[in-house]
């Protein structure tokens, strides 16, 4: 165990920007394999788009990052966290830690960037994607990616997890954005039992609905666990949902400029 942990703590950025690449090339070759829908689209162009706001994710990664290095040393030297209040075996600790960062980080955030009216309006930008596939999971706003980066910081002090539980997490996170955001269809036993833990295609596919209620469900990115408890999973034919967003035009979906201002557009009208 000792060795797969330090295995994820010495990853260098290179090896990280790497399994994002193999996450998204595994995805298209499913995506042209198994698809959920034959869309009508220009799929490079619409890569290329949603890259654009991997790139300012991976910015604001920079920046967080510094600041996660003396949150981790401080951590240490301090042992705060309540993790550090019981004995574990480590692997135990590792499932703890990453649920508790799937559930503060992924599932409250997301439910808040639903329910509260200036987070929403940096979150349409990811509702807005018409072409819902793999790359969509890279299609975040810059506030929006700053608002989950900063519930990961909180769930990293409040637990006190070591940095390598952190990086597991990481990587595990963007191969279930990844395959959840793809455009595959998954025979309906295997989604249905995958579904009882993990969050799948067919279930995500839902959140991407245009309008509510189906837009305001499925919150989980990793675990569905959470949808389940609290009350906000929806489960039916995928083949139902149309993307995109009732209050955005369609066809602007892929204007980056339009996208970036989204957030601060006063004639936007939102019930949030």
């Amino acid at each position: 165990m000792e060795a797969f942990l330090a295995f994820f703590e010495n990853l260098t950025s290179l090896q990280k920007l790497a399994w994002i690449f193999i996450c998204l090339s595994i995805s298209w070759i499913l995506e042209a394999g198994i698809p959920l829908l034959q869309m009508n689209y220009k799929k490079w162009r619409h890569a290329g788009v949603n890259m654009v706001f991997l790139v300012t994710s991976m910015l604001i990664n920079v920046l967080f990052g510094l600041a996660t290095v003396g949150i981790f040393a401080w951590i240490m030297s301090s042992q705060f966290g309540f993790l550090h209040l019981f004995e574990a075996p480590v692997w135990l600790e590792l499932l703890i830690a990453i649920m508790f960062l799937d559930f503060i980080a992924q599932y409250v955030a997301h439910y808040l960037l639903h329910r509260v009216k200036w987070m929403w309006k940096f979150h349409m930008v990811h509702h807005s994607d018409t072409h819902v596939d793999a790359t969509t999971g890279t299609r975040h706003h810059p506030g929006d990616y700053m608002i989950r980066e900063t519930f990961s910081l909180a769930a990293i002090i409040i637990s006190g997890m070591p940095f390598a539980y952190y990086i597991v997490y990481r990587i595990t996170s963007i191969l279930f954005t990844y395959f959840s955001h793809a455009n595959i269809i998954l025979p309906s036993w295997l989604d249905r039992g995958l579904n009882l833990i993990f969050v799948t295609p067919n279930m995500h596919k839902f959140h991407h609905h245009f309008e509510r209620p189906w837009t305001d469900t499925n919150f989980g990115n990793i675990f569905s666990i959470w949808d389940r408890m609290f009350g906000t999973l929806v489960y039916d034919d995928p083949r139902k949902v149309r993307y995109g967003l009732d209050i955005l035009s369609d066809d602007k979906d892929e204007d980056i400029i339009y996208q970036f201002k989204v957030p601060f557009d006063n004639t936007i009208k939102t019930d949030y």
